[in-house]
């Protein structure tokens, strides 16, 4: 594991290698009653030759450094880090799986570790960075999965925190999630505001595919607004299908005429586009590189 320590004083200090093992925290820490922390999801994979790559690392420190300023968190060097990640994923490549669909998962985390009661800016804080072998997110694989779409809850709402990846973010949705399970359903499909605009899928962003009716196809994705998290996986996959749109570079099997649209889309719309026959297709990206 990597670990590197920040204190107001002295700003980062020297990272560390270590074997994986515990934290030592004091029950004061502000990480254990403010939720003052954050992490990213990135993946090692280990290719056909035995190369391991990375998937857009520098997007996730980005992300990693706008969720810290959002919670008054030190900001950092991404590329600096990044380095010290490369260099952890060197010393762990014997865990990095071969098998299709799996890989070597890579979680950089940054708490505050303030030993005071109070709601300020940590004055020390901790990065560190763990590693795990994993497979398929869902048990199911990439097949198709069942969602709910959940009114009772909502996953976040505008001028919240619902576009970082901050640890409080996600606690508040197991229960929906096991709510959702005990009816037979895979996942949550997170709706917001009484006209029940579609958010994310999960812990996913999503995407819709719709036929117009002059036979073209709309890609559809509900836009950020601080509500729904940048996606790796989403800005690719907007990126690759406007490039196919524009003729840039186009995509065997996508369709010829696609416009690519960033907006909101309401779940009357969705019922009314698939009692029509025009819904094509629902899917989502998952911010480990996952698409389905």
């Amino acid at each position: 594991m990597l670990t590197i320590p920040w204190s107001q004083t002295t700003g980062w200090q020297a990272p560390q290698i270590r074997p994986y093992g515990p934290l030592s925290l004091e029950p004061s820490v502000t990480v254990l009653h403010y939720a003052q922390t954050l992490f990213e999801g990135m993946k090692a994979y280990r290719d056909e030759n035995g190369k391991v790559t990375l998937f857009r690392p520098d997007m996730n420190m980005k992300r990693m450094n706008r969720s810290a300023a959002r919670i008054a968190l030190p900001t950092f060097d991404g590329n600096a880090l990044l380095d010290c990640i490369k260099t952890l994923i060197r010393l762990d490549a014997h865990w990095i799986p071969q098998e299709a669909g799996h890989s070597l998962y890579i979680r950089p985390t940054l708490i505050g570790t303030q030993r005071a009661i109070g709601v300020n800016p940590p004055s020390e804080a901790l990065l560190f960075v763990i590693c795990s072998p994993v497979g398929p997110y869902y048990p199911t694989g990439f097949k198709p999965v069942s969602l709910m779409a959940t009114t009772e809850y909502i996953r976040a709402a505008p001028g919240g925190t619902g576009g970082f990846k901050l640890g409080a973010n996600y606690a508040p949705g197991v229960v929906p999630q096991k709510e959702a399970a005990k009816l037979g359903y895979s996942q949550n499909l997170w709706l917001l505001g009484p006209e029940h605009y579609l958010t994310e899928v999960g812990t996913m962003n999503m995407f819709l595919a719709f036929r117009n009716d002059d036979g073209s196809t709309e890609l559809v994705t509900p836009p950020l607004d601080d509500v729904i998290l940048p996606g790796v996986t989403r800005d690719s996959v907007l990126v690759l299908a406007r490039d196919h749109s524009s003729g840039k570079a186009p995509i065997a099997g996508l369709p010829g005429k696609l416009t690519v649209s960033e907006r909101p889309i309401t779940m009357k719309e969705v019922k009314e586009k698939a009692d029509n026959g025009k819904l094509l297709e629902i899917f989502g990206t998952g911010n480990h590189s996952a698409a389905w």
